[in-house]
């Protein structure tokens, strides 16, 4: 279902969502490159809910951050953080004229609150969401149901590590992400699931995480999406 709303909102076929089935070093070294972003699913604990407001840090004009307002949609917003910061970043070029093109174009001056609205009410974008939910096998929640688990995105912007939750206050910077350590800088923060960046050092490598923490087995699922 994802790869097929990619698709329909003008991403390029060579760009393509994967699972990842371990943080370990030796299993990232098994995944495809270039990785654009990580998407982790979470159980949503109270922890979660006290610390909803972002810790807060100077950003890269670049970054693409929007606000989530409609409900059970965190998985559509960390999706559209993932390819929205790839463009901005000359990583990603959409199809002109896409749903997704024109949507970024028009709120690239908006706050992040203003584009949650717009997207609220971006016609074609919900058109291509329900077309691929319905090829898909299973359900789509509907906007009353309640859900206990939460989509956050990881990208790369300017050389940091931001982690993106529509739910928080702002984007949160986790880090400085050197060239070429995306991944295993990313795959750190999935580590500690979906708490705030400022929970640990942002200083800190990959390698000096425990390898086998998985703070109470939050971790569910990580999605990436890379280029094939």
């Amino acid at each position: 279902m994802l790869n097929s709303f990619l698709g329909k909102l003008g991403v390029p076929p060579a760009w393509q969502i994967h699972d990842v089935w371990g943080l370990e070093p030796e299993l990232l070294l098994l995944l495809p490159q270039p990785v654009l972003g990580l998407m982790l699913l979470f159980p949503i604990t109270e922890q979660y809910r006290e610390q909803e407001a972002a810790q807060l840090h100077p950003v890269s004009e670049k970054l693409y951050y929007m606000k989530q307002t409609v409900s059970n949609a965190c998985g559509t917003v960390a999706l559209l953080h993932c390819v929205a910061n790839g463009r901005a970043t000359g990583r990603l070029q959409l199809a002109p004229g896409s749903p997704l093109e024109d949507f970024l174009q028009a709120t690239a001056l908006l706050s992040p609150e203003e584009r949650a609205v717009r997207l609220e009410g971006e016609e074609a974008i919900v058109k291509v969401h329900d077309e691929a939910a319905r090829e898909g096998q299973t359900a789509a929640p509907e906007l009353e149901d309640k859900v206990d688990y939460h989509f956050v995105a990881l990208v790369e912007v300017d050389g940091g590590l931001y982690q993106l939750d529509g739910r928080r206050s702002g984007p949160e910077l986790c880090g400085p992400c050197p060239e070429g350590e995306f991944l295993t800088r990313a795959a750190a923060v999935c580590k500690v699931g979906g708490r705030h960046c400022d929970d640990h050092d942002p200083d800190r490598h990959c390698d000096d995480h425990d390898p086998d923490r998985h703070d109470d087995d939050t971790i569910l699922t990580v999605t990436m999406m890379t280029r094939s």
